[in-house]
Parts: C-alpha cells; sequence; structure tokens
C-alpha cells in the first residue's frame, strides 16, 4: 500500500506499509492526479502580460502559477512562458483548447513543459591562439 500527501509544492509524504507495518518516508514523486502540471505556452505577443495568460487558462481550471519568460539584458518578454497548473486533467484540457487558439493577436503554442536538459552549460568562445594567415 503507497499513499502520498503532499505538504508543500514538490514535497509529498509517503506512507508505506511494509511487512504490515506503516512506515514514513519523504517522496518527491506524487501519485498522478495532485501533482502539478507545468505547460510551456509559446508564440506569446509581446504585450501579453500575466494576468491575460492566467485569465486564458484559469477558464480552464484552477492555475497555480504564470511565469512569462524575459530576457536577462533588456527585460523585456521572449514570447513565451510557463503556466502552472494544480490538476492534471484541468492542465489538460487546457492544452487542447487553446492550442492553436488566438490571444492578443497571437495562435499560441501550448505543450506538456519538459525538464531542462543538462547539457553543461553555455557554448564557450573560439579556439583563438592561432594565426589565421
Amino acid at each position: 500500500m503507497k499513499c502520498f500527501v503532499a505538504l508543500e509544492k514538490g514535497h509529498f509524504l509517503e506512507l508505506v506499509s511494509i511487512r504490515n507495518r506503516p512506515r514514513v518516508m519523504w517522496s518527491r514523486t506524487p501519485c498522478t492526479g495532485i501533482s502539478d502540471l507545468k505547460l510551456y505556452v509559446g508564440n506569446l505577443n509581446f504585450d501579453t502580460n500575466e494576468d491575460t495568460v492566467r485569465e486564458a487558462f484559469g477558464a480552464h481550471g484552477t492555475v497555480d502559477d504564470v511565469a512569462i519568460i524575459t530576457d536577462r539584458q533588456t527585460g523585456r518578454p521572449r514570447g513565451f512562458g510557463f503556466v502552472t497548473m494544480n490538476n492534471d486533467g484541468e492542465a489538460k484540457a487546457a492544452m487542447e483548447a487553446l492550442n492553436g487558439q488566438d490571444l492578443d493577436g497571437r495562435a499560441l503554442n501550448v505543450n506538456e513543459a519538459r525538464e531542462r536538459s543538462s547539457s553543461g552549460g553555455g557554448g564557450g568562445g573560439g579556439g583563438g591562439g592561432r594565426d589565421r594567415w
């Protein structure tokens, strides 16, 4: 028997029965249905704000968080963001309903967000140190 209890975002208390003796263990893996689902939202208009995105996704369920990604140097939006919804079913319904739909004059691209790959950082500089001629 396994049971998960959500304590806070990303942390779960796992109650496990081992040889009919209950044990309490920490887990970062929730069971289906109580986990947050993060959606990637692409092709956002640069004038679209978090409230507009929250309203659009809120029509399909409870929105936990909206993050519109901005350029570090200029502070201007980069045209994409992430929406976190606390129910998988609502998030998938929002994804199906809003993918390709118009928001502030642009057709949205909505997908389930993927984890960042650990590619090891930036590209680095050129070879240098040798003459070209």
